[in-house]
């Protein structure tokens, strides 16, 4: 079994230095663009490319425009007066035109363009003054030097002090180095699709000969791009099977404590819900370990799904736990849980860094005894002297919020725990195989009944004073609003101090009485009792950070206020509006902009306008901001892929999930032909990870 990095690669591992043009400052440079060896050279692939196709004549030219034409060098004309441009006068097949110098160095543009000498010109040529003016050439080369200059010259993405012929140079240096290497996607695949072989992919790419050639869907760039897909999908896929190996407790429910809890429900769970519900209950009942993503949209009913899957595990005799990512929601998870739990004799309790001393000391005594069914909290949970009798759930709720690291401390606090993902914000298909490729999946799609549509409206700031007149009248109604202030991405303590200007005043415009407060630096007890009384409706109205974002649940709130909204995303904006709308009464969510609107921002907030579907919202969301914005930088498990792009090539990511599963099937150790191809391919990639989980099995 291969185990270290096949020699074949060595070459493409070594150092950048020793490239053509490549020494220490240069390879420091390319350190920047996150390029320390030959491969990652080869997978930075030109991002456009310059049309330098040889004309006789700037006449006719497409101005302004890259012109590249031989011409005969005439006069030089020194600058009369300073800040004056030094002009070489050429004359090419058809006409004169001039080159333009700003801060010459004279001796070397005499030496360079000789009057009366023959020299090919290449640059951008644009009309001053009705002449023809060509401003620092990017290229000026002697006749026997012109078969240096290709006729599509690609352009490499560089960084400050990085040249594009240092880079270009350097690029086809480490396509030199790219070995031939055994085929590792299926042939059908390959023969299917018109893709190239592995060698010449990397060397087309590298060497686009027109504009189209740069496209995502050229052959050779498509190919590399599922190489990189695949060799994620692979790994996912054999993480996945892994798991499936490792054995796991069978949880066989009986299902009367569900049908105590059904029993009580003022309405019937949706098709959707069903669903998911019969899909956890048997994973739970399997004897593998259930590694399971719930994605539901705002108000899908994920929560009744949730406590459903836990009384099944309580009914077998274990138990389970529920994370959230804030104690508010945590809170919000036991007040709604725990009523319906005591229909069927369940006991609930909830464990937050708040628990100390005594009342801590008996919670875990209790829960290490079994007399806790289900805990909530949050990362309370993890704390080493958490200790549950027999933990055979773990439910994460806003999976996005907690890295792969937690899911394991989780995971770990039981002999062989069921893992479930909640998240609320819906998800991308492409993103959904990328990130959770390893995971099986669950989605409610469906509302649950009586949820009222939301009207949404843009408003400019410039009305402000309109919008409080509004509100005023609402509030005398004894309707329920939420405020949220704008985002302000670098502090938490200035949307804080904007939030409570805010709060000062709707005071000021509403009452004393009408207007509580919520921002993430408040002390907990402080959050919990604006939340309560805003629950209560003792306040009618709460200004709050986007700390309301996710889960709070206020059936009778039915105005949302989003101040600067262009700030914000759209799968951001979908939650926040998603917390009104819950109960019976007509529901409108205010979009307040600063004018003018970028175009990007108009989009954003027009398509909120237009749907409250949430796929299709997160869709757009990927369109406009990427991958890397909409699931959050700081999230573990988002790939970083050089050539692929999950935005656009999201049919990739589908296949590739589908070669690497099928495949695996066929050849789970990689032992076939193509078994150690895929292997080379994997540490090509450095998906090394995926030869790890082979090892260990």
């Amino acid at each position: 079994m291969t185990s270290r990095r096949p020699e074949i690669l060595f070459p493409l591992f070594a150092e950048l230095i020793g490239l053509p043009g490549i020494g220490p400052k240069s390879a420091s440079l390319l350190e920047r663009l996150e390029v320390t060896r030959p491969r990652d050279l080869l997978f930075t692939l030109p991002s456009g490319g310059v049309d330098r196709a040889r004309r006789d004549t700037v006449q006719g030219a497409p101005l302004p425009g890259v012109v590249t034409v031989e011409v005969t060098v005439g006069l030089h004309q020194a600058p009369r007066s300073r800040g004056r441009p030094y002009r070489v006068f050429v004359q090419d097949a058809k006409t004169e035109f001039e080159l333009i110098f700003f801060h010459p160095h004279v001796d070397w543009l005499q030496r360079t363009l000789p009057s009366g000498q023959r020299r090919l010109i290449s640059g951008k040529a644009e009309i001053f003054d009705g002449r023809v003016q060509m401003p620092h050439p990017d290229y000026i080369l002697a006749p026997e030097d012109t078969g240096d200059l290709p006729a599509f010259e690609p352009i490499y993405p560089l960084t400050q002090g990085l040249t594009q012929k240092t880079m270009t140079k350097a690029a086809q240096g480490a396509v030199a180095l790219a070995p031939d290497l055994p085929e590792w996607i299926d042939p059908a695949l390959v023969q299917r699709n018109g893709w190239p072989d592995w060698h010449t992919a990397v060397r087309q790419a590298h060497s686009p000969a027109s504009q189209p050639d740069l496209a995502a869907d050229h052959p050779a760039r498509a190919r590399l791009a599922y190489d990189e897909v695949f060799a994620h999908q692979l790994t996912l896929a054999l993480a996945r099977a892994r798991d499936r190996k490792r054995p796991g407790v069978q949880t066989l429910g009986t299902g009367t404590k569900q049908s105590q809890v059904r029993a009580a429900l003022p309405f019937a769970p949706t098709g959707a819900q069903e669903r998911a519900v019969a899909e956890i209950v048997d994973d739970l009942a399997a004897p593998r370990r259930m590694n399971r993503l719930l994605q539901g949209d705002v108000g899908s009913g994920k929560t009744l799904v949730a406590l459903m899957a836990m009384l099944a595990v309580v009914e077998a005799g274990g138990q389970a736990a529920l994370m959230a990512p804030t104690e508010i929601l945590a809170r919000q998870h036991m007040e709604g849980l725990a009523p319906l739990a005591a229909q069927a004799d369940v006991r609930v309790e909830i464990l937050t860094g708040r628990d100390k001393g005594a009342d801590r000391a008996a919670k875990l005594a209790d829960l290490a005894a079994g007399r806790i069914d289900i805990l909530l909290g949050t990362h309370a949970l993890f704390q080493k002297d958490v200790s549950f009798h027999d933990l055979r759930l773990g439910i994460i709720d806003e999976q996005h919020r907690f890295g792969v690291r937690q899911r394991m401390d989780l995971g770990a606090k039981g002999a062989a725990v069921d893992l479930l993902v909640m998240t609320a914000t819906p998800i991308p298909r492409s993103l959904a195989l990328s990130n959770y490729g390893d995971m099986d999946l669950s989605v409610l799609d469906e509302k649950p009944p009586g949820r009222q549509p939301i009207e949404t409206a843009l408003v400019s700031a410039d009305r402000l004073e309109a919008v409080v007149t509004r509100l005023r009248a609402a509030v005398a109604e004894g309707r329920r609003a939420y405020w949220v202030c704008p985002l302000v991405e670098e502090s938490e303590v200035i949307a804080a101090t904007a939030a409570e200007a805010r709060f000062k005043t709707l005071r000021a415009a509403l009452g004393d009485g009408a207007v509580g407060l919520v921002h993430g630096q408040m002390p907990p007890a402080e959050k919990d009792a604006a939340m309560a009384a805003f629950v209560a409706g003792d306040t009618q109205v709460l200004v709050a950070t986007t700390v309301i974002e996710v889960g709070v649940n206020v059936p009778e709130a039915t105005i949302m206020v989003v101040e600067g909204a262009e700030g914000f995303g759209l799968a951001q904006l979908h939650q926040l509006r998603g917390r009104v709308g819950r109960g019976g009464g007509k529901s409108t969510c205010l979009l307040m902009y600063q004018s003018p609107l970028t175009p990007s921002a108009e989009a954003r907030l027009s398509i909120l306008r237009e749907t409250e579907d949430g796929f299709r919202i997160a869709e757009e969301d990927l369109k406009l901001r990427g991958a890397g914005d909409l699931l959050g930088v700081a999230q573990s498990g988002v790939p970083k892929f050089r050539i692929a792009d999950l935005e656009r090539q999201s049919g990739l990511i589908a296949l590739a999930q589908s070669d690497a599963r099928t495949f695996l099937a066929q050849d789970p150790e990689l032992t076939s032909a193509r078994g150690e191809a895929v292997r080379t391919a994997l540490y090509l990639m450095e998906a090394d990870r995926a030869i790890r989980l082979l090892s260990v099995g």
